[in-house]
């Protein structure tokens, strides 16, 4: 009698430790399937950050053979309000159902992403009397701050889980909006923060939001 308890019990016990590793398994098995996919999906994120990007250098570098670096004669105000009337250009194409056949948020935010560069470039090089980069430098630049941009990206992105996908496109431009509105702020306390993130994080912030509306905008377009 007592054998056959024993026996019963241990039955007990292996036949639960077995449930248990199946659910242990298959959970491991979820889990594993839903990194795949994220990493997936990131890895495609990635592939058309540079796509868009590469757009946005090649425009960038043909200005900069029409018109030299002229702009290294911007200080920060300057480009923070050339970005801010293509920021609320959009949100006016935006809200009117109505439009022009040559209107086209795209090329905006194309210009979102160069303007906010080239006040990257601005922040770290200084602002100057006369041009005096010549295009392998800017380019040089260009790249650098692109890198930097796309590296915190890439890292928001694994903490957020690509969450940006499920946002409109015209959330992203309310968004580049507030950050400009704090940039606005930033400059005008002279650039000082108490506790906030300082002016460069809110380019860069822009720069990506750009990218996502892009992107977006690319993917709806294919869709259609």
């Amino acid at each position: 009698m007592c054998i056959v308890l024993i026996f019963k019990r241990l039955s007990f016990v292996v036949g639960s430790e077995l449930k248990l590793s199946i659910l242990v398994f298959e959970h491991l098995k979820y889990l594993s399937e839903i990194y795949g996919n994220l990493n997936e999906t990131m890895q495609k994120t990635s592939q058309q950050y540079d796509e868009v990007i590469a757009i946005c250098r090649q425009l960038f570098m043909n200005k900069m053979k029409d018109y030299g670096c002229a702009w290294r004669i911007l200080r920060l105000p300057s480009l923070t309000d050339q970005i801010f009337i293509k920021a609320q250009r959009i949100r006016s194409l935006q809200e009117n159902e109505v439009r022009k056949v040559d209107e086209d948020e795209s090329s905006e935010f194309i210009g979102i992403i160069n303007y906010s560069i080239m006040a990257l470039i601005q922040l770290e090089k200084g602002v100057v009397d006369q041009p005096d980069l010549d295009i392998d430098t800017a380019a040089e630049l260009y790249d650098k701050h692109i890198g930097i941009t796309k590296t915190l990206m890439e890292n928001k992105n694994h903490d957020y889980g690509e969450a940006w996908r499920e946002m409109r496109i015209s959330s992203l431009t309310d968004l580049i909006l507030q950050k400009l509105l704090r940039v606005k702020q930033i400059e005008d306390n002279k650039g000082k923060t108490i506790v906030s993130e300082g002016i460069d994080a809110n380019y860069q912030d822009m720069i990506n939001y750009s990218v996502f509306a892009l992107i977006l905008m690319k993917e709806q377009t294919a869709a259609n």
